[in-house]
């Protein structure tokens, strides 16, 4: 999976943390449009070497990445619910109180750009809605403060939410141990499967017809 996220990585300019106990915070949105399921994951991977060889520590957690259906039905913004577009989010969050309860990896230092899903039903719209960047309080953080929980609800409202209280609390000593050696700025990466999927199929595409014409011998040889 490295290997894979270092090829993603390079193909969209992506920055990747290397120093000893420098988190990379990676969510992955599953190719799916099923609403109020955690069915994505967030990947956090670092370098735990203090040589030149790097070797990686890396964990998997069931998170959404998308808002659960009641606010989608009763969007808090009149624009409509936020849903965070993919992308990479470098220093934008930092260890601090969600809703001022308890603390979480919080959107507090730069701006994100969501997909304002405006219709009121209950369908997660990806690709119709209008984008906005600003301050919207697209946090990192967890559903229920105990056990597991299975259905997301009012959790997110486009946050990115953990399904399970353990693993959450597993993720915060990570980042306390990233910031008391780096600092309390961290950096998030979003990576659409569905998007990814979709961009496939149309290289796919193209080549087939790129193919088709080589062989049928419509090819054009440009020249001076």
């Amino acid at each position: 999976m490295i290997q894979k996220i270092k090829t993603i990585a390079k193909e969209k300019g992506y920055k990747l943390y290397n120093l000893p106990f420098q988190l990379n915070i990676w969510g992955f949105r599953a190719n799916k449009e099923t609403p109020n399921v955690f069915d994505d994951e967030l990947h956090v991977f670092t370098n735990i070497s203090q040589t030149k060889i790097a070797k990686w520590a890396y964990f998997v957690f069931k998170i959404t990445t998308d808002p659960g259906t009641y606010w989608l039905k009763n969007p808090m913004n009149p624009q409509g619910t936020a849903i965070l577009k993919a992308g990479q989010y470098i220093d934008t969050y930092r260890i601090d109180r969600h809703l001022g309860k308890y603390y979480a990896l919080c959107q507090r230092l730069k701006k994100v750009t969501v997909i304002r899903d405006y219709n009121r039903d209950a369908i997660l719209d990806f690709y119709n809605g209008k984008e906005a960047t600003g301050m919207f309080g697209i946090n990192i953080h967890r559903a229920r403060k105990v056990g597991t929980t299975y259905t997301v609800d009012r959790h997110s409202a486009g946050c990115q939410v953990f399904k399970n209280v353990k693993d959450f609390d597993f993720f915060m000593q990570l980042c306390e141990l990233h910031r008391s050696l780096y600092g309390n700025k961290f950096s998030y990466t979003l990576v659409d499967k569905r998007m990814e999927h979709r961009r496939a199929l149309k290289q796919i595409t193209i080549g087939s017809v790129l193919v088709g014409l080589f062989l049928g011998g419509a090819y054009y040889v440009s020249g001076d």
